[in-house]
């Protein structure tokens, strides 16, 4: 199974500032990934029943890569469908410096309920951080993190931090540094701002 989902990433290599504002020598395209949906479907169901044992209500993911497998996923389930929106704090930097929340109107249905927060793809985990801290602000539960890729294990890290359970389909090691810590910036190479991960 690891060596078919591979087969749907398109990989760069470079220097890559992401959106939780680590710098990276990969970055991985992802936007062609729910155009392949029947080649997908395995992958969205094997991730549906690692994150059945957790005992989840509802499934949330942030727009757009997440959102679309919490779809597939809570429909695997059978269990409510939610999304979380990016907002850029204007000023704002340092790491993790944007953030997701529920729209207004789905704020309360999610109140009192185990929500295993999804992504396609985790590396320092931007978009499920912000989903996580909204989530938990309108009185739900997470209980879980799922992706279909899990790259190095910064993801690990937080979900063991806040009692998460972590799903991935695939995982490997990641090259990923602080900006000041990073050896491609020491190099002088230019850097390439790319989307949430």
């Amino acid at each position: 199974m690891q060596n078919e989902i591979t087969s749907l990433l398109v990989q760069r290599r470079g220097h890559f500032q992401m959106e939780s504002g680590y710098h990276s020598e990969m970055w991985f395209e992802l936007e062609a990934l729910f155009e392949r949906e029947e080649e997908l479907r395995p992958f969205v169901s094997e991730l549906a029943k690692r994150l059945a044992s957790h005992g989840v209500d509802a499934v949330c993911g942030p727009m757009a890569g997440g959102a679309k497998l919490a779809k597939l996923t809570a429909a695997e389930l059978g269990v409510e469908y939610f999304f979380t929106e990016r907002t850029e704090q204007p000023g704002r930097t340092g790491l993790f410096p944007i953030n997701y929340a529920l729209p207004q109107e789905l704020r309360e249905s999610v109140r009192g309920k185990s929500v295993a927060i999804v992504d396609d793809a985790i590396s320092a985990g931007s978009a499920v951080r912000g989903s996580y801290a909204d989530i938990l602000a309108c009185g739900a539960r997470p209980v879980a993190l799922g992706a279909l890729f899990v790259f190095g294990d910064v993801a690990a890290q937080f979900a063991q931090e806040k009692g998460l359970a972590l799903e991935g389909i695939w995982g490997m090691s990641f090259g990923m540094w602080k900006p000041v810590d990073c050896p491609l910036c020491k190099l002088g190479l230019a850097v390439e701002q790319v989307a949430a991960r």
